[in-house]
Formats: structure tokens, C-alpha cells, sequence
């Protein structure tokens, strides 16, 4: 008797195109194949999906000799052509500076390009293959340095830290202002039910004022009616009870006026604290935006507080208990900076 089984590797890309399947015909196809691959009898995958054995072996032979494509292709109108390798690699390379809404917005853009047709669930198979999956696209800043001028930080970042002595400190400081109101995110809910998530109407929010040392893991977090020159006066002399011992501390912060004032340059004029600024609109080289992401994820993400004080507290509580969000932290707040604008190499498709 014939083994049809097939890999891990080969089931979970069948059962991801059988997830994104519109068609109940490709659908059916899938199925046989996956029931097959996984050790079912072509009769029992006969029985089961109401067709013939032989169909089902037929389904198997198509996929094992064009794959998923083929195996889909099947119900496409017109030529059954596919992509070759030297298409396959121009579609990727067009891939890199286009995003696509949809698989089938990508599958029109083939049959203009090169008259090749396919479903949404065969491009889906496609895309898969060649790398991509269906996520959120980022955000970055609009406005951003040069790649060289970041660079260049970078390279300032790394000689501070070889060059500092012992007991120097470094951090990054920014504040944060999240607002009394869940943050909607992704998670696993039932397909075609809704999972409602009160909100409120109101638009209090926290004025957060917070340093990091990245290397260990500390943070210094105080809550403030506004950030101003005030404010950050009094996290710094936090900052200075926090690490009495150390003979400099060098914090890197953004271009915000309120560092620039008389007053904190006065204050710094007999403090053992060194601002370096980062240089402007480059949020991404400051640490320190990560642990305020992290932060909002675990305290905002998909919660609703009813109150101001319970919200307020939630968040505190965050703070307070920060060594047992260390493991996650520590392979977060990596030194490796993102740098925007950095043209990224492209990979063709051999």
C-alpha cells in the first residue's frame, strides 16, 4: 500500500491555504490532501469528503507534482499557467515597495503584468511561498535624520558605553501620555463572533515621566500633572537617589524644549547627570519607546478600567512589579537600533 503521508512543514502550508480558502471547491481539495498526507486511507478521505477515491488520489498526484498552485489552479478560468521563477522573482521584488490589501488585489496586479490568472486562495499559497504573510504594516516617523546621521549616533552610543568607567550609568528618558481608554489589539476569537470591549467617553490620561537602564533592567517612573522643566528636574533628582554611588550618568533624550531651559541647564550645571540628545525625530533610537510599547501592551491592550484611580493604579502596579516582565524586557530592549530610511537589500527569488 502507498504511504501518502506527508512532512510538518508540507501540512502546515496546506493547512494555511486551506484556512484562507474562499472557494468550497478549493477548500474540498485541501482537505483531501491534508486527510491523505496525514495518514488517513484514500477511501476514508473518500468517505469522509463524499467523493471518489480516485479523485482523491488524483487531488494528491496534482499537488505532489505542481503544488498548491497546481492543486488550486484547477478551478482558475483560462490559461493554467503559473508564475515561473524568473516572474516569481520580479512579483517579489514588486512586493517590497507595494502592499497589497488583499490576496486578490495581488493576483489582479499578476494578470495584468503577465496574463496569468489566479484565485485569492492560490495567490495566498503563492505569497506564502515566497515569504509573506498577512500582518499589520508599521508605522514610522514621517520625518526622520538622514541614515548616516543615525548611524553616526549609533556609533557615539556604542563609545560612550566602551569608554564609560566603572559605576557610570547609562539611560534613555522620555515621558508618556497614555489615555484612559483601552487600546484595541489582535487576539484569538471565535470565527464569526465578536469580543466587545467597553471604552470610556472621557479623555483623562497619565502624564508618565520614566528613565530606563536597559542593561539592568531598572526603571525610574514618577507620575506628574504636566511635563516640564519642573518635572523633569524632580526625575532627575529621583534618578540620582536611584544610583547614589554612580560618579556619572549619562541620559540620552529627545530634542524636547523643556531639557533646553534655563532651569534644567542651571541644575545640571552641579549634577552628576549628562544629557545626550538624540538627534531629532528619531524616536526609533531611543530605548526607551520600546519599554513604553511593552508597557502599553500588557496594561492597555483589550482592557477596560471603569475608573480613572483603578486605571491609575493598574498602570503603578506595572512599575512596581517590573522584575517579572524582565525576561521578555531583556530580549526587548536589545542596543540594536532600527535605522529608518536605510535602503534594505533586495532578494530575488533563484
Amino acid at each position: 500500500m502507498r504511504d501518502y503521508r506527508l512532512n510538518p512543514a508540507e501540512l502546515a502550508e496546506l493547512r494555511a491555504a486551506h484556512s484562507a480558502a474562499r472557494a468550497v471547491r478549493e477548500a474540498y481539495r485541501l482537505n483531501a490532501v491534508i486527510l491523505l498526507g496525514d495518514g488517513w486511507k484514500a477511501t476514508e478521505v473518500a468517505d469522509a469528503l463524499l467523493i471518489d477515491p480516485d479523485t482523491v488520489r488524483d487531488y494528491f498526484k496534482r499537488y505532489k507534482k505542481t503544488g498548491i498552485d497546481g492543486l488550486l489552479r484547477m478551478s482558475y478560468v483560462g490559461s493554467e499557467a503559473l508564475l515561473n521563477d524568473m516572474q516569481l522573482a520580479e512579483l517579489n521584488l514588486h512586493l517590497q515597495s507595494h502592499l497589497y490589501l488583499t490576496a486578490e488585489a495581488v493576483a489582479r496586479f499578476v494578470e495584468e503584468r503577465w496574463q496569468v490568472r489566479y484565485t485569492p486562495s492560490g495567490m495566498t499559497a503563492v505569497l506564502h511561498r515566497l515569504g509573506y504573510v498577512y500582518k499589520k504594516a508599521k508605522l514610522e516617523p514621517g520625518k526622520h535624520p538622514k541614515p548616516e546621521v543615525q548611524e553616526a549616533f549609533v556609533e557615539k552610543y556604542e563609545n560612550i558605553k566602551k569608554n564609560k568607567d566603572d559605576g557610570d550609568v547609562v539611560l534613555f528618558m522620555d515621558a508618556t501620555h497614555p489615555q484612559h481608554n483601552p487600546v484595541i489589539g489582535c487576539g484569538w476569537i471565535k470565527r464569526g463572533e465578536e469580543h466587545p470591549i467597553q471604552s470610556n467617553t472621557g479623555r483623562q490620561r497619565l502624564n508618565i515621566n520614566g528613565a530606563i537602564n536597559v542593561e539592568a533592567l531598572r526603571a525610574v517612573i514618577r507620575f506628574d500633572e504636566t511635563i516640564d522643566a519642573d518635572s523633569t528636574i524632580a526625575l532627575f533628582q529621583q534618578i540620582e537617589q536611584a544610583y547614589p554611588l554612580a560618579p556619572r550618568i549619562v541620559v540620552f533624550c529627545d530634542n524636547a524644549r523643556y531639557y533646553r531651559s534655563k532651569a534644567v541647564t542651571a541644575y545640571l550645571e552641579t549634577s552628576r547627570i549628562e544629557l545626550e540628545f538624540l538627534p531629532p525625530y528619531a524616536p526609533n533610537l531611543n530605548l526607551i519607546e520600546r519599554f513604553w510599547k511593552f508597557f502599553k501592551r500588557e496594561v492597555l491592550y483589550n482592557t477596560y478600567y471603569e475608573t480613572f484611580e483603578s486605571y491609575k493604579a493598574a498602570c503603578k502596579k506595572f512599575f512596581t512589579e517590573l522584575d517579572s516582565y524582565a525576561p521578555r524586557l531583556r530580549t526587548l530592549l536589545t542596543e540594536k537600533f532600527q535605522i529608518i530610511g536605510k535602503e534594505k537589500p533586495k532578494i530575488a527569488i533563484a
